[in-house]
């Protein structure tokens, strides 16, 4: 098929991400008890868990469920901004160290054990990791039985939105912020699997959980489905299968087993909706093109065909060998053996060369 080496330049430029180190893991392992609770001990475990933390100095703010009321206008409709399996998130404006600010309020569905889980994995998780791609946990409520989550606002919602929730009035991506956003989400995940300690597998990687700031900078988001990593001589975790259809990697799917690799698919997967402009999976068009990555396969093999793989929104304004080496990139992601596929790593530095860099014209 393609050799990823072949589209990666030879000067390898590599720029060190900002980070604050990934120390201590061990707070990680109380969200396995989970599974051991009853419904009634639940709320009070996960309360006692987060206070915990906030005695362990973890720097996000805690919230009355009174301060996020306010801040929300009583999480009024018109301040909803998206909606999801695990609740509703709102734009609010609230006080935070002396300054008025716009912040995203997730408030997760009370009945669910789920919400209780996701909670906890995702205080923990964006307590402990620190990266420029990774979205902000500004604080959170974990008063009586509400469960909510309060981040920085991301001025230009997510992926999805700009990408395939397109309208004929509203403008596509360009190459270059397409190729923008594709480096930073993976740079997001580089962090999370080789700079964190244990390695961190995302789980959840799909265009609505990239998140766009002014500038159009991507922020990885929604860390309640994220799993420690293997350690030490396993090969892999063996969990239940999450995630959303189409972005998951067939082994996992098939076996629960769960390695950074399936993240690397996930990437696959999202890379050739932003180089096609196609939803992974689409029953709106013909049959035989349901499946994007069904679709894709058989046009991997044929290089006469690559342009009629990019988004007709991109109107031809690329450069084809930008193209080509995209394409190759997205393939090596999606390959059916893991073992196969690279690592995040490279899939970095590949994008280097593709991504529009400061400075440049």
């Amino acid at each position: 098929m393609f050799c990823f080496s072949c589209c990666m330049p030879q000067d390898n430029v590599n720029q060190e991400p900002s980070t604050k180190p990934y120390q201590d893991t061990k707070p990680l392992a109380s969200i396995a008890n989970l599974s051991l609770k009853t419904d009634s001990t639940r709320q009070r475990y996960v309360a006692e868990e987060i206070e915990k933390l906030g005695k362990n100095n973890i720097s996000a703010d805690i919230f009355t469920f009174h301060d996020l009321s306010v801040a929300t206008n009583n999480f009024d409709a018109d301040n909803l901004v998206g909606e999801g399996g695990f609740g509703r998130v709102y734009k609010g404006r609230i006080n935070i160290q002396g300054k008025d600010e716009d912040v995203a309020v997730k408030q997760l569905d009370r009945n669910g054990f789920q919400g209780n889980r996701e909670f906890l994995v995702e205080v923990m998780m964006l307590s402990l990791l620190h990266h420029q791609n990774l979205v902000n946990l500004v604080g959170y409520c974990s008063e009586g039985d509400q469960r909510i989550l309060v981040y920085e606002y991301m001025i230009n919602g997510s992926l999805e939105d700009h990408l395939l929730n397109t309208s004929p009035e509203k403008k596509g991506l360009t190459w270059d912020v397409r190729m923008k956003i594709a480096h930073g989400a993976a740079r997001g995940l580089e962090y999370l699997h080789e700079t964190a300690s244990p390695p961190v597998i995302y789980r959840d990687f799909k265009s609505s959980n990239i998140l766009l700031d002014a500038n159009f900078n991507p922020k990885l988001s929604d860390f309640g489905l994220a799993k420690i990593g293997p350690v030490g001589e396993r090969p892999h975790v063996s969990t239940r299968v999450m995630g959303t259809y189409g972005y998951c990697a067939p082994e996992y799917a098939s076996t629960g087993q769960l390695t950074t690799k399936s993240d690397v698919y996930s990437f696959g997967v999202v890379f050739l909706e932003m180089i096609t402009g196609r939803r992974v999976i689409d029953n709106a068009r013909p049959s035989q093109e349901h499946n994007l990555i069904e679709w894709a396969q058989p046009l991997f093999k044929d290089k006469k065909k690559f342009h009629t793989m990019a988004d007709p929104l991109l109107e031809g304004n690329y450069p084809e060998k930008s193209l080509y080496q995209a394409l190759a990139i997205a393939a090596m992601c999606l390959q059916e053996d893991a073992a196969s596929r690279p690592l995040i790593s490279d899939v970095v530095t590949a994008l280097e060369f593709l991504s529009p860099q400061p400075g440049d014209p």
